[in-house]
């Protein structure tokens, strides 16, 4: 299929986006329209102010927010309860394509993460890609930013037995940059210039990525009979989850996720986006229109685009390329944080490049639907601190009310003079409407499961799933206070210039220890008691509506420690709980994933590593040596890499004097970029091996001689 970008004239998607676009945005609109207005009714009751409009801008934008994710949820639903043919899965026929003349390559950029997990995840997809018979057209790199010794050491080292194991030299591949700059956009875009022109397609993964060989080889053939798609994202299923915080957020995310990404492709067609992994992605139009600018000014919200994913997507569509969605197209799997400390340090990572959006917003050339995109990924934590400021405002009133000794509700008819019942009346119709247009996509999802007994078997049955729901919506509302909490102070952290910093994901499932969640939770639990007894002192019936939001403060300790422990996650599956598809049929790549990692963890060697134990294996372990030498042999024929290391500015005999400095002092008297510079240069580890095993002990640092012994003892063991 050629490859060029020749444009469909009159594609049908794009014909019917408009009217969809209105349509779907429409009707959030006039829901809060009418919403706010019964708002603005009450207020109206109690004599306006400044105060009380303010209350009512609020109120409206956040409506907005919760009309809009109703909206998803709602045509979703009858998109799946009824067919639509908008999907790219069903506008052609793909699934007898050829792809015999195709190459893609399956790239997995880490930076210090769990190396295990990683190449036992990249086993399952390659085993399960060797089953389709079409492992030929696919490669698969290691892409390492890892800075920690201990961590580079480990990935050539399981790397090399991984390619043994699995007959895969010149399939598999390993290789690791000079200089991170740029983090995962960078490593990926490193990665292009040096090896993207073999490659028609590439497959973006996340460390913690799992993907069935089926699901490859269509995402492939999608793009061979799509020839203007730059981009398909598939829908990931969060699978592994062990914690019950874990497991409830893999329950959300099975159970709900459909119904939104329907609604979503409602509207969004052919002008998607990307969400930075299991995404396979057109390569030539991607290196010429998707290199990422540096935006303007400082940090935070200047230099380097974090979130790189939805910019990269708003370029590709504005050079005319399709971005789409394939929510229907199972397979793909990742994993998520299993506690609640974890999760909101991911959420900090993503904040700061969700904001940096403002600034790429009104780029030149943008589609609308991007901007549109954008803008619900800035408002996704703008919401944080709007909420904190509507109760806030609320508190206000009400303290104002108390201090100057007005009436809480004056006796006066609401401005409509329909609404003929009391103010309180009216304040609990308001509230009710809110809680509905919250809860209705979670209860079309049970409606949903309730006509399909395929997809109720798939997650325990009806009753389970209703009763899971139920849990889960209890959680997430205890949940939502500290999700405020901890948005507005990320929110004023930017605004301040502090710039979040770059650290590997924790994924397992560890628990968290009391002391951690008192260091971290301490401020949320004193702003719950203080906030609850200033409202009680205003008066208990106002105390007693806030209280959904004061109880995740005060409970926030022990819910944290309590949610994220494998007992629990354990226990709640044992009562058939969260229950998900890939729990009740687990597919033959989560199998055999979870059957490794546990030959692993029973094997796992847990002495503690004495510091800088990774350089002392990579230069005195034979092995070990071998393999990272013939890495940098590799890497140093590369033009990009050599450039890398010529901008440096430090020659060989600069590195040499760098390594004699290494056997005499010890790694500690040298900093970190100088252990980097010196294990970056093959002929300096060659010779560092030599001269480490035989020059006489008394002219090595201590640290050598420890080392050395260290090594002898378990290699005689």
């Amino acid at each position: 299929m050629a490859d060029a970008p020749t444009m469909v004239a009159a594609n049908p998607a794009r014909l019917q986006r408009g009217w969809r676009l209105f349509l779907f945005y429409t009707s959030a609109v006039l829901l809060t329209g009418v919403v706010s207005l019964l708002f603005a009714d009450l207020l109206w009751r109690t004599g306006w102010s400044a105060s009380r409009t303010l209350l009512l801008v609020l109120f409206t934008v956040l409506f907005l927010f919760i009309a809009l994710g109703c909206m998803h949820g709602v045509y979703g639903f009858f998109l799946r309860m009824f067919g639509t043919p908008w999907r790219i899965t069903v506008l052609s026929k793909y699934r007898d394509q050829d792809i015999s003349g195709t190459s893609t390559a399956i790239v997995f950029p880490v930076y210090n993460e769990n190396a295990v997990r990683v190449y036992e995840g990249l086993r399952a997809t390659y085993e399960s890609l060797q089953k389709t018979g079409q492992l030929e057209r696919f490669d698969f790199f290691i892409l390492s930013d890892s800075t920690n010794p201990d961590k580079q050491v480990e990935e050539e080292r399981r790397w090399c037995d991984l390619v043994r194991e699995l007959d895969a030299l010149g399939r598999i591949y390993y290789r690791r940059r000079l200089a991170n700059e740029g983090r995962k956009s960078g490593n990926v875009r490193d990665f292009l210039n040096a090896w993207g022109r073999r490659y028609r397609y590439f497959m973006v993964c996340d460390a913690d990525s799992v993907m069935r060989g089926e699901t490859l080889v269509d995402l492939v053939k999608l793009m061979e009979v799509h020839p203007t798609a730059g981009m398909i994202q598939t829908v990931p299923a969060v699978v592994n989850a062990e914690s019950l915080f874990g497991r409830l957020q893999q329950f959300a995310n099975r159970f709900y996720a459909p119904v939104f990404i329907a609604g979503l492709n409602y509207w969004a067609l052919d002008q998607g986006n990307y969400w930075g992994h299991n995404a396979i992605i057109r390569t030539e139009p991607f290196m010429q229109f998707c290199d990422l600018p540096q935006l303007p000014g400082r940090k935070p919200f200047g230099g380097q685009i974090l979130s790189h994913d939805f910019v990269e997507a708003a370029l590709m569509l504005r050079e005319n390329r399709e971005v789409w969605f394939t929510y229907d197209l199972e397979g793909s799997y990742e994993e998520t944080p299993q506690g609640i400390i974890e999760n909101a340090q991911r959420e900090r990572r993503w904040c700061q490049g969700n904001l940096q959006h403002g600034l790429v917003l009104f780029a030149r050339g943008l589609r609308g639907v991007s901007r549109l995109h954008l803008l619900l990924g800035i408002s996704g934590y703008l919401a944080g601190p709007l909420w904190l400021a509507f109760l806030l405002t609320a508190t206000w009133i009400r303290w104002f009310q108390t201090y100057t000794g007005l009436s809480d509700i004056p006796p006066v008819h609401a401005y409509t003079r329909f609404l003929d019942f009391s103010g309180t009346a009216h304040a609990l119709l308001v509230f009710i409407i809110c809680m509905a247009v919250i809860m209705l996509p979670k209860a079309l999802a049970l409606v949903e499961l309730a006509y399909d007994p395929e997809r109720r078997r798939a997650f325990g049955g009806l009753e389970r799933a209703t009763l899971s729901v139920v849990a889960e919506t209890f959680f997430s509302t205890l949940h939502a206070p500290l999700l405020m909490l901890w948005h507005t102070r990320f929110v004023i952290a930017n605004l301040l210039g502090v710039s979040v910093g770059w650290s590997p994901q924790v994924r397992a499932a560890d628990g968290t220890a009391w002391s951690y969640a008192v260091r971290r939770h301490w401020g949320h639990t004193l702003i719950g008691l203080v906030w609850g007894w200033f409202m009680w002192w205003l008066g208990p019936s106002l105390f007693w509506w806030f209280t959904p939001v004061l109880a995740g403060m005060v409970c926030s300790i022990p819910l944290s420690v309590f949610t994220s422990r494998r007992s629990m996650g354990a226990r709640a599956r044992k009562l058939g709980l969260f229950l998900t598809p890939e729990e009740i049929a687990p597919p033959p790549e989560l199998v055999a994933l979870r059957a490794n990692m546990k030959v692993h963890e029973l094997t796992a060697d847990t002495t503690p590593r004495r510091p800088h134990a990774g350089l002392a294996e990579m230069v005195l372990d034979p092995y070990v040596n071998a393999i990272h030498v013939t890495l940098l042999r590799e890497k140093q024929l590369n033009p990009v890499y050599a450039e890398q290391l010529a901008g440096l500015g430090v020659g060989t005999a600069q590195v040499r004097e760098l390594g004699e400095r290494l056997l005499v002092t010890g790694p500690d008297k040298l900093t970190f970029a100088e252990r980097l510079l010196i294990t970056s240069d093959a002929q300096t580890m060659v010779w560092l091996h030599h001269e480490a095993w035989l020059r006489p002990g008394e002219s090595l640092a201590p640290w050598w001689r420890a080392s050395i012994r260290e090594f002898s003892q378990r290699d005689e063991s």
